[in-house]
């Protein structure tokens, strides 16, 4: 079975409860902090922390 992108779901309970796609990069997120390289850009999702 394939699942669907969350496009438009908000909530993480809705996420993980309807089977929709999802990527877990807590460890991807530890490697970064862990291995400092000269520049890191960090971006936001498109409308993050907005009502």
């Amino acid at each position: 079975m394939r699942k669907e992108l969350p496009i438009g779901v908000e909530s993480f309970e809705e996420m993980r409860t309807m089977g929709f796609y999802y990527v877990d990069k807590t460890e991807f997120i530890k490697t970064l902090l862990e291995n400092w390289g000269k520049v890191k850009l960090f971006t936001r999702p498109r409308r993050f922390g907005k009502p």
